[in-house]
């Protein structure tokens, strides 16, 4: 039986909206996540772990999944956008959009500069994307350390952070509703140590080592899953800078 609408990075809203009234009961699966799923095999073996997980999500519940809601814009990537043509062409139901308006939301940071693990903190930034709720009254934090980028594959990295780690990058945009915002993007707090994160093969690379570099951070990119030498060197540079 078909009951999942499926999702990649941050639908329009106005999408979401039309999806939830078109298909009130069903459930909400973010391909984005790494569920531990059988590898696909479609996709070379050297290339985003992201997009690997969409694959290899939407292939293991394809016989569930009503459609796809699939941003193509400058809000997720090109590589959405060949992911649309091969899972179209492998019979997929699929919807694009384009969520490319500036901030909606302007001052809506509270997950990102809350009180809250950091684990915590991305968990419901992305959880938000499709039930929004209200976190003005959450507490904020003093920064002693931020965080700049995606939801890395391995949110276990998160989990070397002390919760007084404010968010930065793409992760920041999405909870202010403006995914394609590249000034808010580039927004970090100089007077913090920040760690700038990318996914191995992203072009979100080129962004986080310039900022790193900038910003007298730590830039780091990580394929899969981090290695104990990766985890060593970010807690170094939290303890110590």
């Amino acid at each position: 039986m078909k009951d999942i609408i499926a999702f990649w990075g941050y639908p329009h809203p106005s999408l979401i909206k039309k999806t939830k009234e078109e298909y009130k009961n069903a459930i909400w699966l973010d391909l984005d996540v790494d569920f531990n799923h059988p590898q696909a095999s479609i996709l070379p073996v050297n290339y985003c772990s992201i997009i690997k997980n969409i694959f290899n999500n939407a292939i293991f519940y394809k016989e569930r999944i009503i459609k796809i809601l699939a941003p193509v814009g400058r809000d997720k990537c090109d590589s959405a956008i060949f992911a649309v043509e091969i899972l179209s062409d492998m019979g997929f139901n699929i919807e694009t959009s384009a969520f490319e308006e500036k901030t909606y939301k302007k001052n809506n940071v509270y997950i990102s500069e809350s009180n809250l693990p950091l684990k915590k903190k991305v968990e419901l930034i992305t959880d938000n994307i499709i039930s929004e709720k209200d976190y003005s009254n959450l507490e904020k934090s003093i920064p002693v350390a931020g965080f700049w980028g995606v939801p890395p594959n391995d949110l276990s990295i998160l989990e070397l952070f002390p919760n007084e780690t404010h968010i930065f990058g793409w992760m920041r945009c999405v909870e202010q509703m403006a995914p394609f915002d590249i000034e808010l993007e580039k927004f970090v707090n100089p007077n913090i140590k920040t760690v700038f994160f990318a996914q191995t093969f992203c072009a979100k690379n080129q962004l986080a080592k310039y900022l790193a570099d900038k910003y007298n951070g730590l830039y780091i990119d990580i394929d899969g899953v981090s290695n104990n030498s990766t985890k060593a060197k970010i807690e170094a540079f939290l303890r110590l800078r």
